[in-house]
């Protein structure tokens, strides 16, 4: 069985056919999902979707990408979202200074979803792009733990975050040819901090890169890491899972 961590059914591109990806998940052995909030309306259709399914999962929060337009009362709403059962962490958060948000906004938003996350014992997902020694420096003050999500960072620099408590996800980058870094995640840190997901509606793997990327994808990521840690596929397979359990806290 495989677990998805990230997949965006809550996007536009995927919402209206999510009948369909989730059952070809389930025709291929994905059996459990976590759908991503970025954002107020997509951090409510999470939650939505999540209940509408025993086997999915939601998270909730603003990403450094989405803090254009934010306003204080969105940190209550997603407060408020945190507390529904089927919510498993806040996320996605973080920095991201690839983009021309606002630095200060992006940090502001940021430390109040750590502060919540910190009051509401829940774990976190960190969105994190040319940032890496800020949010680390971040991270370090708050009782949390959590997934960096899509990690584009170095292997040296995922130990870091790991000795934090801290899980490494890969997506499709990892199978990218001229993707250096992401493999020598996948090869030198340990099986048992790392996970897999998508990031969907974009980056799918190859060897369907450039198409639209759906959750069931993930098998492609786990296939890679097999490869590249040269180890059976079900060892990748049973421990991303697991983690992934330990992680979100769940049965």
């Amino acid at each position: 069985m495989f677990y998805n961590t990230h997949t965006h059914l809550n996007a536009e591109e995927l919402y209206d056919d999510r009948k369909e990806i989730i059952q070809d998940c389930l025709d291929h052995n994905v059996t459990r999902m976590t759908v991503v909030g970025y954002d107020v309306p997509s951090s409510k259709l999470a939650v939505s979707i999540a209940h509408e399914y025993d086997f999915i999962y939601a998270t909730v929060g603003i990403s450094p990408n989405d803090v254009d337009g934010f306003k204080e009362e969105d940190l209550q709403v997603i407060e408020d979202l945190s507390h529904d059962e089927k919510v498993c962490a806040i996320g996605e958060i973080g920095l991201d200074y690839h983009y021309d948000c606002p630095k200060d906004v992006q940090r502001h938003v940021f430390e109040e979803q750590l502060k919540l996350a910190e009051r509401e014992h829940k774990p976190i997902v960190i969105h994190c792009r040319d940032a890496y020694e800020e949010t680390y420096q971040t991270l370090s003050k708050y009782d949390v733990k959590g997934i960096m999500h899509c990690y584009s960072g170095s292997d040296q620099m995922a130990l870091r975050f790991i000795k934090l408590g801290y899980y490494i996800s890969l997506a499709g980058p990892v199978t990218f040819k001229n993707a250096k870094m992401p493999k020598q995640v996948a090869k030198n840190i340990p099986l048992d901090r790392l996970l897999i997901e998508t990031d969907d509606p974009y980056m799918a793997p190859e060897p369907i890169r450039g198409t639209r990327n759906v959750p069931v994808n993930c098998i492609y990521i786990a296939k890679k890491i097999a490869e590249l840690k040269e180890i059976p596929l079900e060892d990748v397979e049973k421990a991303t899972f697991q983690n992934a359990l330990n992680i979100f806290h769940l049965d």
